[in-house]
């Protein structure tokens, strides 16, 4: 007779999780999240009352590993702990003075004191808020407490690269906003006041090369003889002056602060190269500078005869009178004197850069040159001209007469029109047979009055995407006008606008978890104002849509990558939400 077979227990695979009833009358959990430093299985215990609890618990855990990460096991980090290792040992080591000075100003005065004790994993989108709105009723500027998220928000990114949060809560907290003020720069009539004012004191120089070329207070401080070339009226853009930083030379026995420290020894170097390829660039001298250059130079020299061995000879072409370099603070407090002296109205020494960009719009100097001479890199050099040249009434009253040149035919072509890339001159190649010249742009079509502006387009073009052709051709008027698109209207009479687009994109499938489709989840690329598609002139905008197939996209762009990625965390926050409840979004009806 045969006999029954027995039931076999079955066993679950290597790494699965399990789910049983322990001896102490609780449900218990484990999940393999992944692998220990030591190579060990790093499975994570959870305990709960009711097995539909303890199940609950694992399913989200097996979520989080198969989509963002589980959290590292090990140290506990508290917000304070956290903030202090990445000031000190990630950021620190890995970025100029001047950037961790702000870090270090935002972490030991407003984020440790207003968020320390939590625990980092603890910390919520509303402790933030909390303190920025906090830190601006305490008399904050909201500049201050935008310092204070944008350092906070990229000292958390490392965390969560470095796995020790699962989700950057400053990503999704809002950013205090920050109105940026409008300057007004100095007429020439302030200007010519402040010159005449400048003769009379030390340095002479100094201030005219900063109204007049519009170099930055660092530059300016930075200039040193070998970076001056009389013989072809250039000076060339190297080097940043540095601010000083002071310690104790008397083992801190003065009672002051170290900068007073009658024995203060400097721990910083004085210089320090230009940020970018951008800002290391000549610019061309005005004779009248060179000559003024010139007698500072002289001057110089007697300084140097009269200081003897106290003397230091260092090369700077601006120096304290015993040739050391100046100091920015000192120098900051010479320019209010200046104003004062010249019954000129306030301002910070940035606004005389302001004034120097202003200069070149109203005399029509092209885009490109104006980027060299300020120092803007081109992704950025549309929206810094923005931000610095300025409509002044003299601008003003320029356009206008050349509208009404154009409405009532009375041209005024006594001044360049400013704004365009390529400098208006009799020589200009501009149509007057009535033809087009069309770039052809990998099926885009762009017309320009002017050959050359069709030719640099189509240039350029083919630098951004290697591979795809592009080419020019001349049409007539009436063969565009009736086959181009959008008509007579869009022929254009300058370069367009070319800038770097940052975008942000994720797919979520109904319920909320991330679908990976295989693309880059945050790129950049360089567009024209033509690519709708592509194009942008806001620091960042963003929306989420439901595809036909129910998945919910987000998707984010700008010219500013560091609010792109910090309005990522929002899209995909609201995508989500819009992905688990489709009716609060008007996707399907409620009833």
């Amino acid at each position: 007779m045969a006999q029954p077979r027995k039931h076999q227990k079955s066993r679950q695979p290597n790494g699965a999780s399990s789910i049983y009833l322990g001896k102490d009358g609780r449900w218990h959990g484990r999940v393999t999240v992944g692998v220990k430093d030591d190579g060990t299985p790093d499975r994570r215990h959870v305990s709960r009352k009711t097995r539909a609890e303890v199940t609950k618990v694992v399913r989200d855990l097996e979520r989080q590993r198969d989509s963002s990460g589980v959290r590292k096991a090990g140290q506990t980090w508290t917000v304070k702990t956290w903030l202090t290792h990445w000031v000190e040992n990630i950021a620190a080591p890995h970025v100029g003075e001047n950037t961790i000075d702000g870090y270090r100003v935002a972490v030991y005065h407003h984020l440790i004191p207003g968020l320390g004790a939590h625990r980092l994993e603890k910390l919520e989108p509303e402790h933030l808020e909390r303190l920025y709105q906090k830190m601006q009723a305490n008399g904050s500027a909201a500049g201050t407490a935008h310092q204070a998220h944008r350092t906070v928000n990229t000292a958390l990114n490392e965390a969560v690269r470095r796995r020790h949060l699962t989700l950057n809560p400053a990503s999704v907290a809002k950013a205090p906003k920050v109105e940026e003020e409008e300057v007004e720069p100095y007429s020439l009539e302030e200007v010519q006041r402040l010159l005449a004012e400048a003769v009379k004191v030390r340095n002479t120089a100094r201030w005219v090369i900063a109204l007049a070329l519009g170099l930055r207070q660092g530059e300016a401080l930075g200039l040193k003889w070998e970076d001056v070339d009389f013989e072809a009226g250039v000076i060339l853009v190297r080097r940043g002056r540095l601010r000083p930083r002071y310690k104790h030379g008397c083992g801190d026995k003065c009672g002051r602060k170290p900068g007073y420290c009658p024995q203060k020894i400097n721990t910083r170097r004085e210089t320090k190269d230009t940020k970018t390829r951008a800002g290391k660039r000549p610019i061309g001298v005005p004779e009248e500078l060179l000559r003024l250059l010139k007698r500072h130079k002289e001057e110089q020299e007697r300084e140097r005869a009269l200081a003897r061995d106290l003397w230091v000879e260092k090369g700077y072409v601006f120096t304290s009178p015993t040739g050391e370099p100046l100091n920015p603070n000192t120098d900051f407090h010479r320019w209010k004197d200046l104003l004062k002296a010249a019954k000129v109205r306030d301002g910070r020494l940035h606004d005389a850069r302001h004034t120097a960009a202003t200069v070149l719009l109203i005399l029509g100097v092209p885009e490109a040159v104006v980027d060299r001479i300020m120092g803007w890199e081109p992704g950025k050099s549309a929206r810094m001209r923005r931000r610095y040249q300025h409509l002044t009434g003299q601008v003003l009253q320029q356009t206008a007469a050349k509208v009404g040149g154009l409405l009532w035919g009375k041209p005024d072509v006594s001044q360049p029109m400013t704004g365009t890339s390529e400098p208006t001159s009799p020589q200009c190649s501009e149509s007057h047979d009535g033809s087009v010249h069309v770039a052809h742009l990998s099926g885009r079509l762009v017309a320009f009055l002017r050959h050359e502006h069709a030719h640099a387009v189509v240039s350029k073009w083919g630098a951004d995407h290697p591979g795809k052709p592009a080419h020019v051709e001349e049409w007539d008027r009436p063969q565009w006008e009736h086959e181009g698109p959008g008509g007579i209207r869009a022929i254009r009479d300058r370069i367009p606008d070319h800038r770097l687009i940052h975008h942000a994109h994720a797919v979520f499938l109904p319920g909320g978890e991330r679908l990976n489709i295989g693309r880059a989840e945050q790129r950049s690329v360089l567009a024209w104002e033509f690519e709708v598609d592509l194009y942008t002139d806001l620091p960042v905008r963003w929306h989420t849509a439901r595809r036909p197939g129910q998945e919910v996209e987000a998707q984010v762009r700008g010219t500013d990558q560091g609010a792109v990625a910090a309005a990522f965390g929002e899209a995909c926050a609201q995508a989500v939400d819009r992905a688990r409840n489709p009716e609060r979004y008007g996707d399907i009806d409620s009833c």
